[in-house]
């Protein structure tokens, strides 16, 4: 096990180059620009770790930051970084402020009210030295929601190929800009309301020709892909499905992408190209709000609300209902994540209780437990999801204090480094720099 764990984090850089060649587009691409590249959600590989980098260790207010850049408005977003450019969503409120509104279950005391119009907007900034490069007002228009006190009606994360930016608003527009910030189209969906008026979260998905947009909500539930050069339906699923606020992944296997969509009634994959139903599992609560992740044929999916369940999925044979089959690896009832995604760098699967300061690393593939659950003493709750380079862990909470862990038999915190705002969207890592979005700036981090 302590072998299994060290080899799993610490991934070597041919292995490392083998698994980015399966990223995204599913095509090899250039070296020099995949290591220049955090181009969607949970980063390259859809995983949460960082490819080829070896970012800081410690910064403060006051130390290792090479730019901290002030952004309007509000956002939960993960900045996305491709090359020489930094993107992020963001909205921003605008005119006279109007007699609020509460959206949500009648007596909820727990959401934004609805008190003016906002622009919702793309922004891009020179990865060198933090400058606004351009900003794109794609949406003004009164929310339907105010949504979560701790949420943000800009919570998705924009995805890049390179050359596009695609960027999601859920309620108020899915839009494709080019990297000059034009704008080239945008499909609209109808209005989603979410559950207890909540708010709006999951992000849309990128691979080869398609552009994946998961449409759970209080309504009726689908799945869509898009031309992403027209953004016309290539096909379309109606899902029987609740609100849930997760992120789709696209895992191929055995020469076939599938999209993997966690739910409350089930985890589903469905054929990349057509929209078929491949496989599904039951037994994840409601109010899905992680991520699930993949490696080496293994899926993982994790809840915790009302039911406290992770499950190792294999993909080999997977075919119809697998509820309680063989294909079910091993299961979990205790620790289990709820707000942050998991974290998976080599075969460690890390995660955290609910959203609470308690970290735990499983071996993967047998779900064998090491060194056991760790308290986290210097942070409070935690919105993100955690981030690895180099043979370490970054967990930060909402605070902006983030805890540096090296990977280790046990794991052992390293540094403690907190800058002065508030941090709910996770951390972007590519090559010697962090990016990390707070309350109010966009920073980048690095020796």
């Amino acid at each position: 096990m302590r072998n299994h764990v060290r080899i799993g984090i610490r991934t070597s850089p041919i292995a490392a180059f083998f698994f980015l060649c399966l990223m995204l587009n599913g095509k090899i691409m250039a070296q020099e620009t995949a290591m220049n590249a955090w181009p969607q959600w949970r980063g390259p590989l859809g995983t949460g770790e960082a490819f080829d980098a070896n970012p800081p260790l410690d910064w403060s207010p006051t130390k290792n930051i090479r730019w901290k850049t002030p952004i309007p408005g509000r956002g939960h977003g993960t900045p996305i970084v491709w090359g020489d450019r930094v993107f992020i969503t963001t909205a921003v409120p605008v005119g006279d402020k109007l007699p609020p509104k509460m959206s949500g279950r009648p007596g909820e005391h727990d959401n934004l009210a609805v008190d003016s119009k906002l622009e919702f907007v793309v922004m891009a900034f020179n990865r060198e030295n933090g400058n606004e490069l351009w900003r794109k007002v794609v949406r003004e228009a009164l929310p339907i929601e105010g949504g979560h006190m701790s949420a943000s009606l800009a919570s998705a994360s924009p995805v890049t190929d390179g050359k596009y930016i695609y960027a999601s608003f859920g309620s108020h527009g899915l839009y494709c800009l080019d990297f000059q910030g034009e704008l080239l189209w945008e499909r609209d969906f109808g209005t989603m309301h979410s559950k207890h008026g909540h708010g709006e979260g999951s992000s849309p998905v990128l691979y080869e020709d398609k552009l994946i947009v998961n449409w759970d909500h209080e309504g009726q539930s689908f799945i869509v892909a898009l031309d992403k050069r027209t953004g016309e339906p290539v096909w379309k699923r109606d899902r029987n499905e609740v609100t849930s606020w997760s992120t789709p992944i696209v895992v191929e296997h055995g020469g076939r992408p599938q999209i993997v969509v966690c739910g409350t009634e089930r985890v589903r994959s469905y054929d990349l190209n057509t929209g078929e139903t491949l496989w599904e599992c039951g037994g994840l609560s409601s109010n899905i709000v992680g991520s699930p992740v993949s490696r080496n044929g293994i899926v993982y999916v994790g809840s915790s609300y009302e039911i406290r369940i992770m499950m190792a999925i294999q993909l080999d044979g997977a075919k119809g209902d697998i509820t309680g089959s063989k294909n079910v690896l091993w299961t979990r009832a205790r620790g289990t994540p709820y707000v942050p995604s998991m974290l998976l760098a080599g075969d460690s699967l890390y995660f955290l209780t609910h959203y609470q300061n308690i970290l735990t690393r499983l071996y993967g593939p047998d779900g064998s437990e090491s060194p056991g659950p760790m308290r986290l003493e210097s942070l409070g709750n935690i919105y993100a999801s955690p981030v690895a380079a180099n043979g370490y862990v970054f967990v930060t909470d909402r605070e902006g204090k983030t805890l540096v862990i090296r990977d280790g038999d046990p794991p052992r915190q390293f540094s403690l480094n907190a800058i002065d705002e508030e941090v709910n969207a996770s951390l972007a890592i590519v090559g010697q720099q962090i990016f990390l979005r707070g309350t109010e700036h966009l920073y980048c981090i690095e020796e």
